[in-house]
């Protein structure tokens, strides 16, 4: 086993997680130091099968499940219980995503698991939550999306609702998780114990919706889709231009008035309708129309030049072909190769977290299916003949 060098490199994890959610929180995990072993059933995580996958491999998994250790363990099987709850006594955190009562219904749920290990940090990622009228439904980003309010504020006004390009309730749960996880561990040192987390996707959703909820709170009404512009600042959105589309961010008085002289038209300035911000957001349609009136007349690439000579917000609308040949994209470290023993070369997503110690270690690939089954076991104090018996079982893979 390589030694781990990362922040979190004193933390056993037990990742009983599929898909993203779940995953994708025990890898930020794993990419931070931490051993995350990766329990699986026997048929493994349904994003090994997704489009080019090899074998029982996929890029998919690979981007989520990076650093871990997998061992396969069938749950349904009382023998499979019985090791889960052996690797859980000198666990720290259990991370799963299960929908509510599952785990309870293995025996494994923080009340029990945490009677044997009170130390022990468990986070539960479900659709719903652990509590209220619709915690038993299963949790799906798109439908938390809708549910959550994000798909209504999104695309352009009039047209169909669209859900966001990235996972973001997902995404969002497996962060808002990693929070909680880090937070438990933080109060574990003061207390000795640990805690069970619990968040949910639409949690995920709503927690996100900052400038929404104010909106709505301050009694400005339901809020609706914008396009690409802002509920709060204007002008704040993408802009064509003659060729394609930039984006455009003079949301303060400063960067408006700079923005009037740029485009010739400094009488912008002393119209009521354009005043101050709150009258630029409130009449942010005739704005936009007056600024693409003139953009459009060049391409883009004369008015990214212009603008940030005058320090004036901006940039272009980039393509993900164009996002991983950004020097600076390619200057942070956001694209790793990454050597895979069935898929061969791979480039997957560098860290987002620079830390000056103990850097994040994103080089590491995911684990082959069972690939560390006789390794943990074996750790975990079960000799060869005991883990030939769970085998034959059918408890471990």
């Amino acid at each position: 086993m390589t030694k781990l060098t990362g922040a979190l490199q004193s933390l056993r994890v037990l990742d009983v997680t599929q898909v993203m959610a779940g995953p994708y929180c025990a890898m930020l995990l794993a990419d931070l130091g931490a051993d995350v072993v990766k329990i699986e059933p026997p048929s493994g995580d349904s994003t090994r099968e997704m489009p080019g996958a090899v074998g029982g491999d996929s890029p998919s998994f690979n981007a989520v499940n990076r650093g871990k250790r997998s061992v396969v363990l069938n749950l349904k099987t009382r023998e499979g219980r019985d090791v889960f709850t052996r690797l859980a006594r000198t666990a720290d955190i259990v991370i799963e995503n299960y929908r509510p009562g599952v785990m309870a219904s293995l025996g494994l749920d923080y009340a029990t698991l945490s009677a044997l290990n009170p130390r022990l940090i468990y986070a539960s990622i479900s659709g719903y939550g652990q509590t209220g009228p619709q915690r038993m439904k299963g949790g799906f980003d798109l439908i938390a999306q809708g549910v959550s309010g994000i798909m209504s504020i999104t695309g352009e006004p009039g047209r169909p609702p669209v859900k966001s390009g990235v996972p973001l309730t997902d995404l969002g749960a497996g962060l808002f998780a990693l929070v909680g996880i880090l937070a438990a561990v933080e109060a574990r040192h003061r207390t000795g114990v640990g805690q069970q987390i619990d968040t949910s996707l639409v949690d995920a959703g709503v927690a996100l919706s900052v400038w929404e909820a104010t909106e709505y709170f301050s009694g400005a009404g339901v809020p609706v889709a914008l396009g690409s512009a802002h509920r709060m600042n204007a002008p704040y959105q993408a802009v064509r231009c003659e060729d394609g589309y930039i984006t455009l961010g003079a949301a303060n008085e400063r960067l408006f008035v700079r923005l009037c002289d740029v485009l010739g038209h400094p009488e912008w300035r002393s119209l009521a309708e354009f005043a101050d911000n709150a009258s630029r957001v409130k009449h942010r349609a005739d704005l936009a129309a007056l600024i693409e009136a003139i953009t459009s007349q060049r391409p883009c690439a004369h008015w990214l030049a212009l603008l940030e000579a005058n320090d004036i917000p901006c940039g272009p609308i980039n393509n993900y072909a164009q996002v991983f040949a950004d020097p600076q994209v390619v200057a942070r470290d956001m694209v790793v190769d990454v050597e895979h023993p069935t898929l061969g070369p791979l480039k997957t997503l560098g860290s987002p977290i620079k830390m000056s110690g103990t850097l994040p270690n994103v080089s590491r690939r995911a684990p082959r299916l069972g690939e560390h089954t006789d390794e943990v076991l074996a750790e975990a104090g079960l000799s060869e003949d005991e883990i030939a018996a769970l085998r034959k079982s059918g408890a471990v893979q």
